[in-house]
Protein backbone atom coordinates (compact mmCIF):
# COMPACT_ATOMS: atom_id res chain seq x y z
CA UNK A 1 0.00 0.00 0.00
CA UNK A 2 1.17 3.50 -0.81
CA UNK A 3 1.94 5.95 1.95
CA UNK A 4 0.91 9.60 2.17
CA UNK A 5 3.92 10.92 0.26
CA UNK A 6 3.49 8.38 -2.53
CA UNK A 7 -0.22 9.13 -2.98
CA UNK A 8 0.22 12.90 -2.92
CA UNK A 9 3.30 12.80 -5.17
CA UNK A 10 1.56 10.67 -7.77
CA UNK A 11 -1.46 12.99 -7.72
CA UNK A 12 0.78 16.08 -7.79
CA UNK A 13 2.40 14.90 -11.03
CA UNK A 14 -0.93 15.73 -12.71
CA UNK A 15 -1.26 19.05 -10.86
CA UNK A 16 1.73 21.37 -11.14
CA UNK A 17 -0.02 24.35 -12.76
CA UNK A 18 -1.35 26.77 -10.11
CA UNK A 19 -4.41 27.50 -12.26
CA UNK A 20 -5.29 23.82 -12.25
CA UNK A 21 -4.90 23.62 -8.49
CA UNK A 22 -7.02 26.75 -8.10
CA UNK A 23 -9.90 25.18 -10.09
CA UNK A 24 -9.64 22.12 -7.83
CA UNK A 25 -10.18 24.24 -4.70
CA UNK A 26 -13.69 24.95 -5.98
CA UNK A 27 -14.39 21.91 -8.17
CA UNK A 28 -13.54 19.16 -5.68
CA UNK A 29 -15.80 20.41 -2.86
CA UNK A 30 -18.66 20.84 -5.35
CA UNK A 31 -18.19 17.28 -6.57
CA UNK A 32 -18.03 15.89 -3.04
CA UNK A 33 -21.20 17.69 -2.00
CA UNK A 34 -22.91 16.51 -5.19
CA UNK A 35 -21.86 12.87 -4.78
CA UNK A 36 -22.87 12.83 -1.12
CA UNK A 37 -26.13 14.51 -2.13
CA UNK A 38 -26.89 12.02 -4.90
CA UNK A 39 -26.14 9.13 -2.54
CA UNK A 40 -28.18 10.51 0.34
CA UNK A 41 -31.10 8.13 0.37
CA UNK A 42 -31.60 5.93 3.41
CA UNK A 43 -30.54 2.29 3.31
CA UNK A 44 -31.90 1.58 6.78
CA UNK A 45 -32.06 2.96 10.30
CA UNK A 46 -30.14 1.51 13.19
CA UNK A 47 -30.74 2.72 16.75
CA UNK A 48 -32.06 6.04 15.45
CA UNK A 49 -29.16 6.55 13.03
CA UNK A 50 -30.09 6.59 9.35
CA UNK A 51 -27.50 4.77 7.29
CA UNK A 52 -27.07 6.16 3.77
CA UNK A 53 -24.64 5.34 0.97
CA UNK A 54 -23.20 8.82 1.62
CA UNK A 55 -22.43 7.90 5.21
CA UNK A 56 -20.83 4.61 4.14
CA UNK A 57 -18.66 6.48 1.59
CA UNK A 58 -17.78 9.10 4.21
CA UNK A 59 -16.67 6.41 6.70
CA UNK A 60 -14.63 4.59 4.02
CA UNK A 61 -12.90 7.84 3.04
CA UNK A 62 -12.15 8.67 6.67
CA UNK A 63 -10.61 5.21 7.18
CA UNK A 64 -8.42 5.80 4.10
CA UNK A 65 -7.27 9.22 5.35
CA UNK A 66 -6.69 7.94 8.88
CA UNK A 67 -4.47 5.16 7.54
CA UNK A 68 -2.37 7.77 5.72
CA UNK A 69 -1.97 10.54 8.30
CA UNK A 70 -3.70 11.45 11.56
CA UNK A 71 -3.28 15.23 11.21
CA UNK A 72 -4.69 15.31 7.70
CA UNK A 73 -7.42 12.85 8.72
CA UNK A 74 -8.67 15.34 11.32
CA UNK A 75 -8.79 18.13 8.73
CA UNK A 76 -10.47 15.78 6.23
CA UNK A 77 -13.04 14.86 8.89
CA UNK A 78 -13.95 18.55 9.19
CA UNK A 79 -13.87 19.17 5.44
CA UNK A 80 -15.71 16.02 4.37
CA UNK A 81 -18.07 16.26 7.33
CA UNK A 82 -19.06 19.76 6.23
CA UNK A 83 -19.65 18.48 2.70
CA UNK A 84 -21.81 15.67 4.10
CA UNK A 85 -23.85 18.13 6.17
CA UNK A 86 -24.37 20.34 3.11
CA UNK A 87 -25.47 17.27 1.15
CA UNK A 88 -27.95 16.44 3.92
CA UNK A 89 -29.38 19.94 3.50
CA UNK A 90 -29.75 19.32 -0.23
CA UNK A 91 -31.44 15.98 0.44
CA UNK A 92 -33.97 17.69 2.70
CA UNK A 93 -35.29 19.67 -0.28
CA UNK A 94 -38.02 18.48 -2.59
CA UNK A 95 -37.06 15.52 -4.79
CA UNK A 96 -36.52 17.54 -7.97
CA UNK A 97 -34.73 20.39 -6.26
CA UNK A 98 -32.48 17.88 -4.43
CA UNK A 99 -31.63 15.92 -7.56
CA UNK A 100 -31.38 18.98 -9.79
CA UNK A 101 -29.11 20.83 -7.39
CA UNK A 102 -26.89 17.79 -6.88
CA UNK A 103 -26.57 17.24 -10.63
CA UNK A 104 -25.77 20.91 -11.29
CA UNK A 105 -23.09 20.91 -8.57
CA UNK A 106 -21.62 17.72 -10.02
CA UNK A 107 -21.49 19.09 -13.57
CA UNK A 108 -20.08 22.48 -12.51
CA UNK A 109 -17.48 20.77 -10.31
CA UNK A 110 -16.30 18.57 -13.17
CA UNK A 111 -16.30 21.46 -15.63
CA UNK A 112 -13.96 23.31 -13.29
CA UNK A 113 -11.76 20.20 -13.07
CA UNK A 114 -11.53 19.88 -16.84
CA UNK A 115 -10.81 23.60 -17.29
CA UNK A 116 -7.95 23.19 -14.82
CA UNK A 117 -6.62 20.17 -16.67
CA UNK A 118 -6.83 22.12 -19.92
CA UNK A 119 -4.42 24.64 -18.34
CA UNK A 120 -2.27 21.78 -17.06
CA UNK A 121 -2.22 19.98 -20.38
CA UNK A 122 -2.68 16.64 -18.63
CA UNK A 123 -5.56 14.28 -17.99
CA UNK A 124 -7.04 13.96 -14.49
CA UNK A 125 -5.11 11.64 -12.16
CA UNK A 126 -8.03 9.28 -11.58
CA UNK A 127 -7.91 8.21 -15.23
CA UNK A 128 -4.72 6.27 -14.42
CA UNK A 129 -5.55 5.39 -10.81
CA UNK A 130 -9.14 5.40 -9.54
CA UNK A 131 -7.92 5.97 -5.97
CA UNK A 132 -7.18 9.50 -7.20
CA UNK A 133 -10.85 10.24 -6.52
CA UNK A 134 -10.05 9.88 -2.80
CA UNK A 135 -6.63 11.53 -3.04
CA UNK A 136 -7.96 14.67 -4.77
CA UNK A 137 -9.70 16.09 -1.68
CA UNK A 138 -6.65 15.27 0.42
CA UNK A 139 -4.44 16.96 -2.17
CA UNK A 140 -6.28 20.29 -1.92
CA UNK A 141 -6.08 20.13 1.88
CA UNK A 142 -2.34 19.40 1.61
CA UNK A 143 -1.84 22.25 -0.89
CA UNK A 144 -3.66 24.67 1.42
CA UNK A 145 -1.52 23.53 4.33
CA UNK A 146 1.63 24.15 2.26
CA UNK A 147 0.41 27.66 1.41
CA UNK A 148 -0.03 28.27 5.15
CA UNK A 149 3.59 27.21 5.72
CA UNK A 150 2.67 23.88 7.30
CA UNK A 151 4.05 20.41 6.58
CA UNK A 152 7.18 21.75 4.82
CA UNK A 153 9.07 18.42 4.87
CA UNK A 154 6.11 16.73 3.13
CA UNK A 155 5.92 19.55 0.59
CA UNK A 156 9.64 19.19 -0.13
CA UNK A 157 9.32 15.43 -0.58
CA UNK A 158 6.42 15.88 -3.02
CA UNK A 159 8.22 18.61 -4.97
CA UNK A 160 11.33 16.44 -5.22
CA UNK A 161 9.22 13.77 -6.94
CA UNK A 162 6.65 15.82 -8.87
CA UNK A 163 8.43 19.15 -9.27
CA UNK A 164 7.43 22.61 -8.09
CA UNK A 165 4.16 24.27 -9.07
CA UNK A 166 4.23 27.03 -11.66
Amino acid sequence: MKNLTEHLSQYAQYHRDERNILTHYAGIPLIIIAVFGLLYWPLFSLAGLTITPSLVLFIAAMAFYLRLDLRFAVVMLLFSGTCLLLAAQLASLSLWLWLGSSIVLFVVGWLLQFVGHYFEGKKPAFVDDIIGLFVGPLFIVAELSFKLGLRKPLQQDIEQIAGKTH
